[in-house]
């Protein structure tokens, strides 16, 4: 049975893991959406999978739209958290990114460009 969950372990709020990520990780894009990796190497380890999410004040202004598409974004991640870990692999971190002005008219056009994201990166792999 599949846990639909997002348990505060699993969520990216560490400085160090983030300045971490940003410094060695890839960079992967589908569209809007961008993702930043950084898999579980000797020199790094990666106890367990650990997402954040950002949106930039830049292309949102107001609050409520980046609130909205962050709910968004870790809802994707929540729902297809399986398809997530067999693409980038168990001990991973990652940062989503909304990298788009244009706010994301149904939650299923996020979860597909989640989808695809994930897809292509099993595909490279």
């Amino acid at each position: 049975m599949q846990q639909f969950n997002y348990p505060k372990a699993e969520k990216l709020k560490k400085n160090t893991e983030i300045s971490l990520l940003f410094d060695k990780g890839k960079w992967k894009s589908c569209g809007p959406l961008r993702i930043i990796i950084l898999k579980d190497k000797p020199g790094q380890p990666v106890e367990h999978t650990r997402v954040g999410v950002s949106v930039s004040k830049r292309y949102f202004k107001k609050a409520v739209h980046r609130n909205r598409i962050k709910r968004l974004l870790r809802e994707c991640y929540r729902l297809n958290k399986d398809l997530f870990k067999s693409s980038f692999g168990e001990k991973t971190i990652a940062m989503l990114f909304w990298a788009s002005n244009e706010m994301p008219p149904k939650f299923q056009d996020v979860q597909a460009g989640f989808i695809k994201l994930c897809q292509m990166q099993k595909k490279s792999s």
